[in-house]
């Protein structure tokens, strides 16, 4: 006879836990609007009573277009205490990619920021759903919480679907990740311990929480008992005042770090910061720059499709003593899967794996309980993404003989030219180390002898300028001569919502009859 049961894992049983254990701690910070724990939970608990109001049932979807807000983190907990799926939109979306979502998705209710309500009223009609749009205390949102009954709704199958993470679409279409319960309660855990988190962290959300379920920090948080601040647009002068106040811990991609290191704020703090980064390599110099202003950085690795940062560089203690362009360079790496994670492999063409010699190039395949269900309504390009079990990434890494991973590029970002094969990370890493650059982002462009060669598009420093035959002379000391850039086009990035760089942009203008700009 079992005497003992287990409940399912399911990451809004943190909340249940911190309006107990931290009932009068403040929760949230968003802008004016303070919320305890105890606040935070009730409002979730009417959120799922205003949704069974609106028919929502167990299994249905619920959209949201929100900012960072005290909205979305209601939504995290409402949604999923009601039995639905989250579908949290990327707001800067077009207005026929949001409704192509919505429709796919088959999402029965819209909630809105008052930010987007033109947008999502639109939406809203084309999709004949309701919408709620949350703002003033007269707002649809508010006045319906205030008129619910708490609601709470019991999870029997911790593997049941508890979002729907739509991927950039830069590579092709975009497909709904579909997350379960299990996935992101462990991810949660994974990302409160490795980002040493608790009732004192203030978490500064510059990470948009519509990424990933916010790296599954909308709810890390919330398990830790910290302090969520809201940031509802990236302002790097805003994030330094915010710092500055007590800020603790923020999670970006290196693009949003480098706007910080550069803002005209940027002085060393007097205590250090945690950050978390990902969605792009960092060079070793934005890690330089980093450390410099006291912000320690952990590089994190992970994809929608892994419940956001499923790799992870776990710092070791016999580095501490390193030279820093040494230590910035382990930064630099992936590192090894995070502690609810399956240690991860790197397999060639033959599908075995490489030897761990930290030069032998493959594909880093990943499995575990932070691996997506699947993609919803998509069985061909689930099947397509998995190998004997494992899911591949489309990663090109090496595996370091103490068995850290470092991922030398995208598979379709790897460039050919006269035959031999060309990093760009490794390219831009080196472009990113002068002092006159902020960023680059490195492509291939047709070329009618060597195939395709190498192209160079830079950002350039506040206060510098940038000579390109210089650049060429001090990346010929530190890179073969297939691998360095003899064009380079000077200006602003193209980004995505997340920070990444389109380098799909990039490569399609060289690949066609635009016109691109060359350096001066």
């Amino acid at each position: 006879m079992t005497l003992i049961s287990s409940r399912p894992l399911t990451p809004i049983s943190f909340l249940e836990r911190s309006a107990l254990v931290f009932a009068q701690h403040t929760a949230i910070v968003d802008g004016d609007t303070r919320f305890t724990y105890r606040e935070f939970s009730e409002r979730s608990h009417r959120l799922s009573g205003l949704l069974v109001g609106h028919g929502v049932r167990p299994g249905d979807r619920v959209a949201a277009l929100c900012t960072n807000s005290h909205v979305l983190l209601e939504l995290h907990h409402g949604v999923p205490g009601c039995g639905a799926a989250l579908v949290a939109l990327n707001i800067r979306q077009s207005e026929a990619e949001l409704l192509t979502l919505l429709e796919h998705s088959g999402a029965s209710v819209l909630v809105a920021t008052h930010e987007f309500e033109e947008t999502a009223r639109r939406l809203g009609t084309a999709a004949a759903i309701p919408v709620l749009v949350a703002g003033s205390a007269e707002s649809s949102y508010e006045q319906g919480l205030a008129a619910s009954d708490e609601h709470s709704w019991e999870v029997s199958d911790e593997r049941s679907l508890l979002a729907i993470n739509y991927t950039s679409g830069t590579t092709g279409r975009p497909k709904g990740v579909m997350y379960h319960h299990r996935g992101a309660y462990l991810q949660s855990l994974a990302m409160a311990y490795h980002a040493s988190l608790g009732p004192r962290s203030s978490y500064l959300w510059t990470l948009p929480m519509f990424h990933c379920n916010g790296w599954c920090f909308t709810w890390a948080v919330t398990a830790a008992g910290g302090t969520h601040v809201c940031l509802r647009e990236i302002d790097p002068e805003l994030i330094w005042a915010k710092i500055r106040s007590g800020v603790t811990h923020f999670s970006a991609a290196p693009t949003v770090l480098t706007m910080i290191a550069g803002s005209e704020s940027a002085a060393p703090l007097d205590h250090p910061v945690h950050v978390e980064t990902g969605g792009a390599p960092p060079s070793p110099a934005l890690l330089a720059r980093m450390a410099e202003l006291n912000i320690e950085v952990t590089h994190l690795y992970g994809l929608t499709e892994t419940f956001g940062p499923v790799i992870i560089n776990q710092w070791q203690p016999a580095w501490d003593d390193l030279d820093p362009a040494t230590t910035a360079e382990r930064q630099a790496r992936q590192g090894v899967a995070n502690i609810i994670a399956t240690p991860v492999r790197v397999v060639g063409d033959d599908g075995r794996d490489v030897p761990a010699d930290g030069a032998t190039p493959g594909e880093l395949l990943l499995s575990g309980n932070d691996l997506m269900l699947g993609y919803y309504n998509d069985p061909e390009a689930t099947a397509e993404a998995t190998f004997e079990g494992w899911f591949r990434t489309g990663d090109i890494a090496v595996m370091h003989p103490d068995r850290y991973v470092e991922i030398r590029d995208r598979s379709k970002d790897v460039i050919i030219s006269g035959g031999e094969n060309i990093a760009s990370v490794e390219v831009e890493r080196e472009i990113d180390s002068h002092p006159a650059v902020l960023e680059s982002a490195v492509v291939g462009a047709p070329d009618d002898r060597w195939g395709e060669v190498p192209v160079g598009f830079v950002s350039v420093a506040r206060g510098h300028q940038l000579d390109t035959d210089e650049l060429i002379a001090y990346l010929r000391q530190r890179l073969a001569g297939y691998k360095i850039p003899r064009r380079y086009v000077l200006g602003e990035l193209p980004r995505t919502s997340t920070g990444k760089i389109r380098k799909n942009e990039l490569r399609a203008a060289l690949h066609s009859d635009q016109p691109v700009a060359d350096a001066p």
